[in-house]
């Protein structure tokens, strides 16, 4: 049965790209039999990939090598880039895109089997021994003694990331028509007081709505989408001052002075490290957005 939520799954909000392949996912007979506890697989879209919105039988965990897989969910779009994965709820309705040539893995887990039951879409880290693990299990000569071995150790293993990767939309009439316009263009750089003079609306209205529908002021919102739209962009190879122009920063400083306050560290850095699991950050200054982007505590 197909969870309900709020509103329609619609990951095309965010500009395509050129060459983008729309796919349909269909049901498929290995969730219909499903004669293991997880099913784990692997492709490569040669282009820029995105599903429409579909549900599975099964829980699925998917994650990617050498690009980012982003996902809507209702009134939330998570992205995630290596080192993290994505865990998607069976029977909840959701969209995805993956960028080109990035190595896309999947796995399924079945209700009842799993000991594990995230009952929301939840970035999981993806550490090297998980994955390890998940490649094991996509084997199709193991026994059925192997497999239980392997699959007891993933149930083991497999844990929330300390970073949530989501941008939570408002789902409030007065202010929707801003929140789509940036996901359309991350660089639309018009000012409050522009939107409010559009909308025929107060800047102290359009304030309190952001604040109460996502708990972000619309700066701050704006911040992290436009994070959000970066970490696909420096995962194809751009460049900083690519990525700064494009998301309509002055100057690469700025952008990175942004990526930092919502990412708690530089682009550069985060990239590095992007095989590595990911650590807590400390100390991070007063200015630094509270979002669900940056750790979450007891997760």
């Amino acid at each position: 049965m197909v969870r309900p939520s709020r509103g329609d799954a619609r990951p095309g909000m965010w500009r395509r790209e050129a060459g983008t392949v729309l796919r349909r996912v269909e049901p498929s007979a290995e969730e219909a039999t499903a004669p293991f506890a997880i099913i784990a697989g692997l492709r490569i879209p040669a282009v820029p990939t995105e599903w429409a919105p579909h549900a599975h039988a099964l829980h699925e965990l998917v994650w990617v090598r050498g690009g980012t897989l982003t996902s809507r969910v209702a009134d939330r779009v998570f992205t995630v880039s290596e080192g993290h994965g994505l865990w998607m709820p069976a029977g909840l309705v959701h969209g995805g895109r993956a960028t080109a040539g990035a190595e896309f893995h999947d796995a399924f887990f079945v209700p009842g089997r799993a000991p594990i039951a995230f009952e929301e879409p939840q970035a999981i880290a993806m550490t090297p021994l998980l994955e390890s693990l998940l490649s094991h299990l996509s084997r199709t000569d193991l026994d059925d003694a192997a497999r239980t071995r392997a699959e007891s150790v993933v149930f083991d293993v497999l844990r929330p990331s300390e970073r949530q990767f989501v941008l939570p939309l408002p789902g409030d009439a007065r202010i929707d028509a801003i929140a789509e316009a940036l996901l359309d263009d991350p660089a639309d750089c018009r000012s409050l007081e522009e939107w409010a003079r559009g909308l025929g609306i107060s800047e102290r209205t359009i304030t309190r709505a952001f604040r109460h529908a996502t708990g972000l002021s619309f700066a701050q919102w704006r911040q992290v989408l436009r994070v959000h739209r970066a970490l696909t962009l420096l995962s194809e190879g751009l460049d900083v001052t690519t990525v700064s122009e494009t998301l309509g920063y002055a100057q690469p400083s700025t952008f990175i002075a942004s990526f930092r306050r919502v990412m708690g560290t530089t682009p550069g850095a985060y990239f590095d490290r992007a095989d590595e699991f990911p650590q807590d950050v400390r100390n991070q200054s007063s200015d630094d957005v509270r979002n669900p982007v940056v750790p979450v505590q007891n997760s």
